[in-house]
């Protein structure tokens, strides 16, 4: 594995730094790495990997597409695009107008681009968002991106966004009026920490966006495809946006993201106001409607649900000084420590043969694929104890 991560290092911009594993090859819910460690995957890709690994309705999926038709751009239309274009308005009440791109930064892109047109043919001229939220790091997306250290080295920006404390409706309320062309908003707060509002709070931005006519455009990047339990997060409180985007566990491990705009809110663009040559590319739309099919399948709303809470009752029973809680829905949970040991405890989980994620330094994220078995989630939680006990500070 030395070799492979010097090898890296030197091709590479050093963005990412150096990741400390080189993983090889990966079944089901388990991975492993070019030394043949073998790791319980916890992580999925960063809620990607909605299958897990290897699945074999997504192999089946993709090697069928790629051996008929790889890519034909937007000069030309293809069966699957449209079939889980289909599928999505299905699943979302069969409204909503979708486009296709290959990333949540690129869905977001979208999205940012409807509400400035919005804006403009209705004299708004301003947008709110969250401190402390992800919206991706494009130049559109970055300008949403409430997290100071990651957005201001890049700024200025052209569009003025203002942002409030999450989770506090009423600061929601004074920033958005009938001069605000958008409120972009996480169902809980990923990258932050995965970090949830407050009962209702997604709700009552619904009913500020109704009551200002500002659009509601909510970042499902990686809370949707069922993370939550749910299809989508934002059914726990019946409010449904104006704008949604998806990607990440969307196409399973294939690259693919989607910004799908309800109402009339669907007819914004124009012929030729937006466009993405790899978007909708038939082996993501195949890869996508195998994912779909398979959680539907397979009841994995319900075992995210079931899993999840088991998972969070066997760390809520730990009862160790360096674990403060968790929290989040589903499987979409973080381990909150009572200080800053997340690098610590993630690198003594991969020692144990875990992979976790220290998102924050108190904070370690656990998205595992929606396939993970309580008997798996079991065996996390009993070994997390002594993998405590070995990040804990001398």
């Amino acid at each position: 594995m030395s070799g492979l991560r010097e090898r890296f290092e030197a091709a590479f911009m050093p963005n990412y730094g150096v990741p400390p594993v080189a993983l090889a090859r990966g079944a089901g819910c388990r991975v492993w790495d070019t030394d043949g460690k073998e790791y319980l995957d916890l992580i999925a890709g960063i809620a990607v990997s909605s299958l897990g690994h290897g699945h074999p309705a997504l192999v089946e999926a993709v090697s069928s597409q790629v051996a008929t038709l790889a890519h034909t751009s937007n000069l030309f239309l293809h069966e699957p695009e449209v079939l889980l274009a289909e599928r999505l308005r299905e699943l979302l009440g069969g409204d909503g107008r979708v486009f296709f791109a290959n990333s949540g930064t690129e869905a977001n892109e979208c999205a940012l681009k409807l509400a400035v047109k919005y804006g403009k043919q209705n004299g708004r001229s301003y947008f709110v968002a969250a401190e402390n939220g992800f919206h991706g790091r494009s130049m559109g997306a970055l300008s949403l991106t409430g997290k100071a250290a990651i957005r201001e080295p890049f700024g200025p920006y052209a569009i003025d966004v203002r942002f409030v404390s999450y989770g506090d409706a009423d600061a929601l309320k004074a920033a958005v009026d009938e001069d605000c062309a958008a409120l972009f908003l996480e169902p809980a707060q990923g990258e932050a920490g995965v970090v949830p509002p407050p009962d209702g709070y997604f709700a009552a931005a619904r009913q500020i966006c109704d009551a200002t006519g500002a659009l509601f455009i909510a970042d499902e990047i990686q809370s949707a495809i069922g993370r939550t339990g749910t299809w989508f997060a934002f059914e726990h409180e019946n409010a449904k946006p104006d704008i949604l985007t998806l990607a990440k566990g969307l196409g399973g491990g294939l690259p693919i993201g989607a910004c799908i705009a309800f109402g009339p809110h669907g007819g914004l663009f124009a012929k030729g106001d937006h466009g993405s040559t790899f978007g909708g590319n038939p082996v993501s739309a195949a890869a996508a409607l195998a994912v779909l099919d398979t959680i539907d399948r397979d009841g994995l709303l319900a075992n995210a649900a079931s899993v999840g809470e088991a998972l969070t009752t066997g760390l809520d029973a730990i009862g160790h000084p360096l674990l403060a809680g968790v929290r989040g829905r589903g499987l979409w949970r973080a381990a909150v420590l009572t200080g800053p040991h997340a690098p610590a405890v993630e690198a003594a989980a991969r020692d144990a043969g875990f992979l976790i994620n220290a998102l924050q330094p108190d904070a370690l994220r656990i998205a595992p694929p929606l396939t993970l078995t309580a008997a798996q989630a079991r065996s996390f939680t009993a070994a997390f104890p002594a993998i405590l006990d070995a990040a804990s500070p001398e």
